[in-house]
C-alpha cells in the first residue's frame, strides 16, 4: 500500500474523529507497509485502533489474538455498530456457531477476527488459519508471553509458532505495561524481524498519584471521604479479596454511595450487568477485584483508588491509568496497610519454581520501595519502564507537595515544592459545570442507558462518554451539527443520529431524568431479614453475599449492641471453647484464638463469639463508675 493512502477518511467516516492521536498513524503506515511492529502505549492511548485501521484498509483479515473474552465481544459489536465486518471465536460460541464463524473465515467475511491464544495453541488451528485470507497477527497484551511480565501466561508460548506457519504475514504486538526486559523477550519470543518500536512516554501528566499508609479503620474512613469529594463522577475501587469486595460495597451503602461490586465468584450475568450498571454510569462506583477492567473503556474516570498493595508496579500502573484516559485531572489514590506487604511476601513464597519465586520476590521490592520511598511517584514509574524524566518534580504526586484535601487529618499540609514543570493539562471539552448542565448529561446518560438495554451492547457502544460530553456543549440541532462531534462516525449518525436530535429537542421542551429510586441501606436490610428470624445462610443467599461477608456485617451488629448475638448461631459448647481460648489469645484479633482452637472451629464461629465477648467487655467498661 502506498505511504501516501488516504487514512484520515476511514478515521473520520468510521471513528467519527478528523485527527490521529500521538503515534497511531505511524504505527498503522507500519502494518500497511507490511512490518513486523512492537506497541508500548499506555492504558487509554488508543491501541485498539492502531490494528483496527490498518485492518479496515487492507486486503484480506486481520486476526487479533487477545486473552480477553470481554474484550473481544465488546470490540466486535462496536465495530458493527461502525459498519466493520468483525467475528469472534472462543469458547462462548457453540459448536455450530465456531463452525459457521470459521467457515466465514476462511471466506474472507470479516475485516477482523478475534481469537484467544489458547485456541491459537490448539493443534488444529494453525491447519484451519492457513486457509483464512490473513493480512496480518495483532498479538494483544503481549507482556504475557515473558516470564518476566507481571502476567506471565503459558499459551502465549505457543504464539512463536506464527513466525514458522505465516512466514510472509506481518505480527504486530501491543502492550500498556512492558519493562525493557519484557520488551526484549516479545520480540524474541515472537521472532519480530527487524520490527519498527514503538514506545510512548509512561508519564500520564494529567494523573495525580498519591499514596498514604493506613492503621486500621482509618482506610475506610479514607475511602469514604474520597467518595464524598469525588460525588456525581466515576471511580474504580480495587479491593483485595472477594469477601472485602463485598464488605467494601455494603459499607459505601450503608453511608449512602451507591457502589456495585464485581469479582470472579459472581456469576458472568451478574458481573456483565453490574459492570454495564457502571459503565452506563446508572451507578458511580465499581469496587472490585483485579479480575475487573481489563479491556474497559470507560474514558471519564475521576478516580481509581486500591485498598491493597499490588503485586507489582506493571500491574499498578495498568490499573492506576484507567483513570483519566479522558486527558482531564484524574487521582490514583493507594491505599496501603503494613499488612498487605506480609500478604505478598507470604504468596511469593507459596511460589515452587525458584526461578519465578525469585521475580516475585523482585516486584515485591520495588512496590515496596514505590510506597515507601520519598522521590517523585511519577519519577519512580517512568524509571521502572526505562524512561528518564527530563524534569526533577511533577506537581502531581503526594511526594512532590500535591495534597486532597479528603487525605488530610489535622496535619499541616506540606509545602509546595519547588522547580515544577508540569502544567495542569485541559481535556479535549471542558466539562460543563452547573446544574442545568448536569441535567442535561443525566438526561442523556439515562437514554443511552435506554437505548443500549434495547440494542442489548455495551453503553459506551452507543455513544462514547467523550462524545457525550461534546454535544452536553454543543447541542447540536442539526445533523450536519452533530456529525461534527467527535466519535461519530457515518455508521454511528445513521444508526442513533435521529434518535439523539430527538432526545435534545425533548429536553429542550422540558423532559428530564427519571431520577435513581430511593435503596435501603444494606445494615437495614440485614437487621429486617434477621428480624424475621433468618439464618445467616439464607441472608447470604437473599442478599448475594459470600456467607462470611454477611457474618462479618452481622458480627459488627452485635459488638454496637443493635443485635443480640444468638445462640442457635455458634452451638454453646463450640462458643465455651472459643470463650477459654480468646481469655488466653484475647480478643483484639481472631488468629491467635484460631491457632489454638480445634481445626473444625471456623473463623466465622470466632467472629462471632469475639463480637459477643467484645460487646461484653464495652458495656461492663461502661457501667463502671467514673
Amino acid at each position: 500500500m502506498s505511504p501516501e493512502t488516504d487514512l484520515l477518511t476511514p478515521l473520520r467516516r468510521y471513528w467519527g474523529y478528523s485527527a490521529f492521536r500521538p503515534l497511531q498513524e505511524r504505527i498503522v503506515r507500519s502494518l500497511l507497509a507490511g512490518h513486523d511492529t512492537c506497541v508500548v502505549m499506555p492504558t487509554g492511548g488508543g491501541k485498539s485502533l492502531c490494528y483496527q485501521l490498518p485492518a479496515v484498509a487492507s486486503e484480506g483479515t486481520a486476526v487479533v489474538i487477545s486473552p480477553l473474552i470481554a474484550l473481544m465481544q465488546d470490540q466486535a459489536a462496536q465495530l458493527a455498530q461502525m459498519g466493520i465486518p468483525a467475528a469472534v471465536l472462543n469458547s462462548t460460541l457453540n459448536e455450530g456457531e465456531q463452525a459457521k464463524v470459521m467457515s466465514r473465515a476462511r471466506d474472507g467475511a470479516y475485516r477482523l477476527l478475534y481469537v484467544s491464544p489458547e485456541r491459537v495453541a490448539r493443534g488444529d488451528t494453525m491447519g484451519w488459519l492457513q486457509q483464512v485470507p490473513i493480512a496480518f497477527f495483532a498479538i494483544d497484551e503481549a507482556h504475557c508471553i515473558s516470564e518476566w511480565g507481571h502476567e506471565f501466561r503459558p499459551e502465549y508460548r505457543q504464539l512463536n509458532k506464527l513466525r514458522t506457519k505465516f512466514p510472509d504475514r506481518p505480527i504486530a504486538a501491543f502492550t500498556a505495561s512492558a519493562t525493557r526486559h519484557v520488551r526484549h523477550d516479545i520480540l524474541a519470543q515472537l521472532q519480530l524481524r527487524n520490527p519498527d518500536k514503538y514506545i510512548a512516554s509512561f508519564y500520564r501528566p494529567n494523573l495525580r498519584y498519591l499514596v498514604r499508609e493506613c492503621e486500621g479503620l482509618e482506610q475506610m474512613e479514607f475511602l469514604v471521604k474520597a467518595l464524598r469529594s469525588y460525588a456525581g463522577s466515576n471511580v474504580i475501587v480495587y479491593s483485595p479479596t472477594i469477601n472485602r469486595v463485598e464488605e467494601t460495597v455494603d459499607l459505601l451503602g450503608d453511608h449512602d454511595i451507591a457502589a456495585v461490586g464485581y469479582h470472579g465468584k459472581m456469576g458472568a450475568e451478574e458481573r456483565r450487568r453490574n459492570q454495564e450498571r457502571w459503565m452506563s454510569d446508572e451507578v458511580r462506583v465499581l469496587v472490585g477485584t483485579i479480575a475487573f477492567g481489563l479491556g474497559i473503556n470507560k474514558a471519564a474516570v475521576r478516580a481509581v483508588i486500591h485498598l491493597s498493595l499490588p503485586k507489582s508496579i506493571e500491574q499498578y500502573y495498568q490499573e492506576a491509568g484507567r483513570a483519566g484516559r479522558d486527558g482531564a485531572s484524574a487521582d490514583c489514590v493507594l491505599l496501603w496497610q503494613k499488612k498487605d506487604a506480609g500478604l505478598l511476601g507470604f504468596f511469593a513464597n507459596q511460589i515452587t519454581d525458584a526461578a519465578e519465586r525469585e521475580r516475585a520476590w523482585e516486584r515485591y521490592r520495588i512496590i515496596r520501595e514505590f510506597v515507601e520511598s520519598r522521590r517523585c511517584r511519577h519519577r519512580q514509574i517512568c524509571g521502572h519502564f526505562g524512561e528518564a524524566p527530563k524534569w526533577e518534580t511533577c506537581d502531581a504526586c503526594d511526594v512532590c507537595g500535591s495534597v486532597a484535601e479528603w487525605l488530610v487529618k489535622s496535619e499541616a499540609l506540606p509545602g509546595k515544592a519547588a522547580g515544577r514543570k508540569r502544567l495542569p493539562p485541559q481535556p479535549v471539552v471542558a466539562a460543563v459545570a452547573g446544574s442545568e448542565a448536569d441535567e442535561l448529561r443525566e438526561y442523556l446518560r439515562e437514554w443511552r442507558r435506554a437505548m443500549a438495554k434495547e440494542k442489548n451492547v455495551p453503553a459506551y457502544i452507543v455513544l462514547h462518554d467523550s462524545s457525550l460530553e461534546e454535544i452536553c456543549v454543543r447541542r447540536p440541532k442539526y445533523f450536519a451539527e452533530l456529525r461534527q462531534i467527535a466519535g461519530i462516525g457515518e455508521r454511528k449518525a445513521e444508526v442513533y443520529g435521529q434518535q439523539i436530535l430527538d432526545a435534545l429537542e425533548k429536553y429542550r421542551q422540558g423532559a428530564r431524568a427519571a431520577g435513581a429510586e430511593s435503596k435501603i441501606k444494606p445494615a437495614d436490610e440485614t437487621l429486617r431479614l434477621l428480624g424475621e428470624g433468618r439464618t445467616l445462610e439464607e441472608i447470604a443467599q437473599i442478599r448475594g453475599r459470600q456467607l462470611s461477608t454477611v457474618v462479618n456485617a452481622v458480627a459488627n451488629l452485635v459488638e454496637m449492641g443493635d443485635v443480640e448475638f444468638q445462640s442457635g448461631w455458634v452451638s454453646e459448647e463450640k462458643q465455651s471453647v472459643i470463650a477459654t481460648a480468646c481469655a488466653r489469645a484475647g480478643i483484639e484479633r481472631l488468629k491467635p484464638a484460631k491457632d489454638i482452637l480445634p481445626p473444625e472451629i471456623t473463623y466465622d464461629e470466632i467472629r462471632l463469639v469475639v463480637a459477643r465477648l467484645r460487646r461484653e467487655q464495652s458495656s461492663s467498661k461502661a457501667d463502671v463508675p467514673a
